[in-house]
């Protein structure tokens, strides 16, 4: 029966859209009650995973009854289940606040529709077992996505859809090349299966090539120095919970992931791979939260702190270290959480106030306590100020640079973290302290729903250390980590679950 989990992934969000399609515009509150309960179960089976995972070790699901590398698979291992998790539960949460923040907008059904397609084609993209079905679920996502940054239609949103649609063509087109010439030399799309051609050590020159493809697509996609120009204009034009998603868990799941799985499952990592990730980390951590520190844009800012954060994410995971893997994949549900909460938050402000200026605002914790309370905790937890959960994940990727006499590196991750305190500072004092404006004196707190969502990511923000908790590390982030480590024994692991 445990193997049965793993198509509900899809075909729960699936569903739900399907029944959206149908019956959302014709009963009002449909939309918000399916896609709640569709998360919500989503969020269930993926905590439930990390108990069928601690004594069954790895899942596969036969498609059809087809054995691999015949047939599609569905593989469910440590990583797929810390990364189910962090999407679907992001995803509970943004749904729950969309409930209220959508009613602003017209044809409430349709966004759900869009919204369940992400999420679908985000659990698709973890649990596939072949490359070609990953890139069909990141196509499903993808397009999801571009239809939901034009949601609002005003010429800004279309704009930014726009490029952003066509930045994430380029990145597609070259997955598919990539996965066109790997097909080419190892006659299978079985992605352990792919690892034990690769191991023969044929079409070396091959398999550089389509690396540099991979590290193309994948990095547009999870907005990497320097291929992060969509971003900027993608994420402040979406409706906030869709921001929320884009940078709290499509940029990973769809670039960060499918890095890791690759060039570490498939391809094992290299010293030039893990290089060249540590380069592009720390070049996005800096590049990032300087161009951050210039916007007014609350939004805008944001976005460019979803680049600098992911710099932190791939330079833990590029030092190929224990220490340094556990820093980034903890700094990655760590991001998810605050990065989505300081989204939800600044799609609170803007609508009770209609503006994302933050010359504009000023004194909001007076009419907002609430979105300002749970800011200050995401800024807090971004700028890694203790004991926010954002502050263990960064000490640790120091640590492990350190570990690993990168010592330039570390120097690099705390000069970044710095400037990031400096950045929300800035947030903090002209947005929620400061001078109330005469024109923001009727400014009421936002909805009831929109609210529990931001208290419940805050919550999980302050109580994020305990995740490092023997038991709790033991069952979440070491199985991750593990999986990591164990590289290309992933293709053994895989096919010995089969037999």
């Amino acid at each position: 029966m445990t193997h049965m989990l793993l198509p509900l992934f899809v075909v729960i969000p699936l569903g739900a859209a399907f029944l959206n399609s149908l019956l959302g515009k014709r009963i009002k509150g449909f939309s918000d009650i399916l896609s709640a309960v569709a998360t919500c179960a989503l969020a269930c089976i993926s905590i439930y995973s990390i108990f069928i995972i601690k004594d069954a070790g790895l899942i596969v699901y036969k498609v059809g009854g087809w054995i691999p590398p015949i047939g599609i698979v569905m593989v469910m291992d440590g990583l797929t289940v810390f990364m189910a998790v962090t999407v679907n539960l992001v995803a509970f949460l943004i749904s729950v606040y969309s409930i209220s923040y959508m009613e602003k907008y017209t044809e409430k059904w349709l966004f759900y529709c869009l919204f369940l397609l992400m999420v679908a084609g985000l659990n698709g993209v973890i649990i596939s077992g072949d490359l070609f079905n990953l890139y069909v679920f990141l196509e499903i996502a993808a397009i999801a996505s571009y239809a939901l940054v034009a949601f609002g239609t005003e010429h800004e949103e279309l704009e930014a859809a726009f490029k952003y649609a066509v930045m994430g063509s380029v990145a597609s087109s070259f997955i598919l090349l990539g996965i066109v010439f790997l097909y080419s030399v190892t006659s299978t799309l079985n992605m352990a299966d792919m690892s034990l051609e690769i191991a023969k050590g044929g079409s070396p020159r091959i398999i550089m090539l389509v690396s540099v493809f991979f590290l193309m697509g994948f990095g547009l996609k999870s907005a990497l120095v320097p291929f992060h120009a969509w971003l900027p204009d993608a994420h402040p034009s979406a409706p906030a919970p869709i921001s929320a998603m884009l940078s709290g868990v499509l940029i990973k799941s769809l670039g960060v992931y499918a890095i890791i799985r690759i060039f570490f499952s498939v391809f094992g990592a290299t010293p030039q791979i893990l290089n060249t990730l540590m380069l592009l980390g720390a070049l996005s951590m800096m590049v990032g939260v300087c161009l951050a520190l210039g916007q007014w844009d609350l939004k805008r800012l944001l976005a460019y702190h979803s680049i600098s954060q992911i710099g932190y994410v791939v330079l833990g995971i590029g030092l190929a270290t224990p220490l340094g893997i556990l820093g980034g994949l903890f700094h990655l549900f760590n991001h998810s959480v605050f990065k989505s909460l300081l989204f939800l938050n600044s799609g609170s402000v803007e609508y009770a106030t209609g503006t994302r200026d933050l010359q504009k605002m000023g004194n909001l914790k007076e009419k907002m306590p609430v979105t300002s309370a749970t800011s200050m905790v995401a800024s807090m937890s971004i700028a890694g100020i203790p004991p926010f959960n954002g502050f263990w994940s960064k000490l640790i990727i120091i640590v492990a640079c350190v570990q690993a006499q990168h010592f330039a590196y570390a120097v690099w991750a705390v000069i970044a973290s710095l400037l990031t305190l400096a950045s929300f500072m800035k947030v903090q004092r002209y947005g929620f302290f400061g001078e109330l404006r005469g024109r923001l004196s009727g400014v009421q707190e936002s909805p009831f729903f929109m609210k529990l969502s931001m208290i419940l990511l805050a919550v999980i923000c302050l109580a994020g250390g305990i995740l490092l908790l023997p038991g709790v590390y033991g069952s979440f982030l070491e199985p991750a980590r593990d999986v990591i480590l164990a590289g290309k024994d992933y293709a053994k692991m895989v096919f010995m679950s089969v037999r």
